[in-house]
């Protein structure tokens, strides 16, 4: 497995570009910004994209939507309760919706679909191969913002535990902004993780 951290838009939001080197297959997460790189990447590593993913629908995460979908050519996907939002913003519809649990393969990576309301009704994360995508929901020392209308900290806070404090403490975390992280460390230094961990007290 490869991944490539593509920073996107005026908000550098993190792109990333994962793929399987011997199928030659990929998955593109969140293109925030119709940014030349992401399909440069791509095309220099001659991959072919299987799943554009968006991990909710904010404008900095799905900005990009129509413009790497129509070059791709690759299906399109979100959680239905944010496919309202990016279609706004994106101009582009869905061409499948996530669900909880759901199984996304490229090459032989195996990535298993989180539902994790909190920043938007809509917000996931992707898991497999030691290895968290956690979008808006969870980042080095924080969290994302539950204050916009379709925010819920008392979902958020919900997701946190039942579904990424589960999550073996060797996880790698690559958020939707800023810096890679782990769930061991968000356990001991991230205020809204530590408390359903024990390290809190």
């Amino acid at each position: 497995m490869k991944i490539k951290i593509i920073p996107v838009g005026m908000l550098q939001a993190n792109c990333y570009l994962v793929y399987d080197e011997e199928a030659k297959e990929a998955m593109v997460i969140d293109p925030g910004a119709p940014e030349e790189k992401i399909l440069e990447e791509i095309n220099a590593l001659d991959l072919v994209v299987k799943y554009l993913v968006n991990t909710h629908g904010h404008y900095d995460h799905v900005e990009g939507n129509a413009y790497v979908h129509k070059a791709t050519g690759a299906p399109l996907y979100i959680h239905e309760e944010d496919s309202a939002m990016m279609t706004e913003v994106a101009a582009v519809k869905a061409d499948g919706f996530l669900r909880d649990g759901q199984i996304l393969e490229v090459g032989k990576l195996r990535w298993t679909v989180l539902h994790t309301p909190g920043h938007t009704k809509g917000g996931i994360c992707l898991v497999g191969q030691g290895v968290c995508f956690s979008g808006d929901t969870l980042f080095a020392g924080t969290i994302g913002r539950t204050d916009f209308p379709d925010g819920s900290l008392e979902e958020m806070m919900r997701s946190l535990e039942t579904k990424l404090a589960a999550l073996p403490d060797e996880t790698t975390v690559y958020p939707g902004h800023g810096p890679q992280t782990t769930i061991g460390q968000e356990k001991r230094l991230n205020p809204y993780l530590s408390r359903f961990t024990g390290w809190a007290e």
